[in-house]
C-alpha cells in the first residue's frame, strides 16, 4: 500500500474555490489568443452530449469562458486540421472515452493506450457482430475513408435509437480498440478514419505502460481542477480510485488539506504559487461543464446541488429539462431552464439565490441571447413575485 506524504499546505474552503475557478478558466482574464483550442488544451477534455437547447454542450464550454465566440469558429477549432510545416494538415483533437464521450487534444492520444488495451482485453458488448463485419469495416475505411457510419452501410437496423447495425457495432468497437479514430463530426455524425492515417506518426504508438498513462492523466486532472480529492481526480478522466493511488505520489501533484473537506486533497503546485484574483466570469453553465460535472464536488465547493433532469419524466422535474446553473462572482447564484422560440430566448423556469442575484442572472441571459442570435428574452416561471419583478426590470434595462 502506498504511503501518502503529509500535506504541506492548508487551504481555506474559499481559497480552494478560487483555485478551482482559476484552473477552470473562470477567474482572471482568459487567453483569447489561444481561443477555443486553448480552452480544450487547458481543460484536457470537453464532454460531448446529444442535447441541444441553446447550443450543444461542447459549444457552451468555450462560450462560458471566452464569451460570444462564433459557433462556426468553435466547430472549426475542434475539427479543422491544423497545418504545421509541410502537409498533411494535422488534426487538433480526437474523440474518445474520457469523463464520458469527450473531445481530447490530439497530443494525448498516447496516454489513452491503457484504456484501449483494457477495451481489447475485456469481453465484447452485448451487441451482435456478424462474422467478418469488423474486417470489412476496416477494409472499407482503408480504401474509401474517412466515412460516417451511414457511409459505411448504416448506423441502425431499425428506427430504435439503441438498435445498432452490425456495421455500427464494428466501427465503434474499432474506435474503442484504437484501430479507428474520430477526428471530425459532420452534423453530429462521427467521421471515422484509420488511426494510422489520421493520427500524426509521432503520436501513433501504444508503447506507454499503464502507469505512465495514468500518471499523465492524473496530473492533467489535477491541473484542470486546481485542487481536488482522490475521487475528484479519478472522476475527471474516469479512472479507478486505486489507479490514482498507485501513481499520484509520482504525478507532480502535492498533498493539501482543505477546511471543511472530509477527504485528503491534492493540488497543482503551480496553482498554489499565486493568489487567484482577477475578473470573475458571469455566465450560464452547461450541466456537462467540467467545473460542475461531478455532483459531490459541486456541492462541496459551491454548496449547490444540481441534477440534470432531461431524462426525468416531466411531471417529476424540479428545475426543468436542461436547467443551467448561473455563475457570477465566483458563486452559483441560480439556475435557468432555457428554450428558444424564434428570436426569443425563453427562461422557462428560473430559480434565484434571492433578489440580489437578479442582475447577474439577467446579464447571463442577455449575453446568451445575443450569442445565439436572439433579440429578446422572456421569463416564464420564477419562484417569487419579488424575484420576478427584479429580474424583469433588469432585463428591460439591459435590452433597452
Amino acid at each position: 500500500m502506498t504511503t501518502l506524504p503529509r500535506p504541506a499546505t492548508e487551504l481555506s474552503a474559499d481559497e480552494a474555490r478560487r483555485i478551482a475557478l482559476r484552473a477552470q478558466g473562470f477567474l482572471g482574464a482568459p487567453d483569447r489568443r489561444a481561443g477555443v483550442r486553448g480552452v480544450l488544451r487547458h481543460l484536457g477534455a470537453v464532454q460531448l452530449d446529444t442535447i441541444s437547447v441553446l447550443a450543444r454542450s461542447h459549444e457552451l464550454i468555450p462560450y462560458a469562458r471566452l464569451g460570444a465566440v462564433g459557433r462556426g469558429t468553435v466547430e472549426a477549432a475542434y475539427w479543422k486540421p491544423v497545418s504545421v510545416g509541410a502537409p498533411p494538415a494535422r488534426p487538433h483533437a480526437f474523440e474518445y472515452w474520457s469523463h464520458a464521450a469527450c473531445i481530447l487534444p490530439i497530443e494525448e492520444w498516447p496516454h489513452f493506450a491503457f484504456r484501449r488495451r483494457a477495451y481489447r482485453g475485456r469481453p465484447h458488448w452485448n451487441h451482435d457482430l456478424p462474422e467478418g463485419t469488423y474486417e470489412q469495416v476496416v477494409k472499407q475505411l482503408r480504401t474509401e475513408g474517412p466515412l460516417t457510419a451511414t457511409d459505411l452501410g448504416g448506423a441502425k437496423r431499425t428506427s430504435e435509437w439503441w438498435d445498432w447495425s452490425g456495421t455500427k457495432v464494428a466501427v465503434e468497437r474499432a474506435l474503442m480498440y484504437g484501430e479507428v479514430v474520430c477526428v471530425e463530426r459532420r452534423g453530429w455524425k462521427r467521421v471515422y478514419d484509420l488511426a494510422e492515417r489520421a493520427v500524426p506518426a509521432a503520436l501513433l504508438h501504444d508503447d506507454l505502460d499503464d502507469a505512465e498513462c495514468l500518471r499523465r492523466l492524473v496530473r492533467l486532472a489535477g491541473e484542470a481542477l486546481g485542487v481536488g480529492t482522490r475521487a475528484d481526480i479519478a472522476d475527471y478522466h474516469r479512472v479507478k480510485a486505486e489507479q490514482v493511488d498507485a501513481v499520484i505520489a509520482d504525478s507532480g501533484l502535492v498533498p493539501v488539506t482543505v477546511a471543511g473537506w472530509s477527504k485528503p486533497a491534492w493540488a497543482d503546485p503551480a496553482a498554489l504559487e499565486t493568489v487567484p484574483r482577477g475578473r470573475h466570469r458571469t455566465t450560464l453553465l452547461s450541466p456537462f461543464d467540467s467545473l460542475i460535472w461531478e455532483r459531490a464536488r459541486t456541492e462541496r465547493i459551491f454548496g449547490f446541488t444540481h441534477r440534470l433532469e432531461a431524462y426525468v419524466p416531466k411531471p417529476k422535474r424540479v428545475h426543468g429539462y436542461f436547467a443551467m446553473p448561473v455563475l457570477a462572482g465566483g458563486r452559483l447564484v441560480g439556475r435557468v431552464d432555457p428554450a428558444r422560440e424564434g428570436r426569443t430566448l425563453v427562461a422557462k423556469q428560473v430559480r434565484l439565490d434571492g433578489v440580489k442575484a437578479a442582475p447577474a442572472v439577467a446579464q447571463a441571459l442577455v449575453e446568451a441571447a445575443g450569442w445565439v442570435d436572439c433579440t429578446d428574452v422572456r421569463v416564464e416561471r420564477v419562484d417569487t413575485q419579488q424575484e420576478r419583478a427584479a429580474l424583469t426590470a433588469e432585463l428591460a434595462r439591459l435590452l433597452a
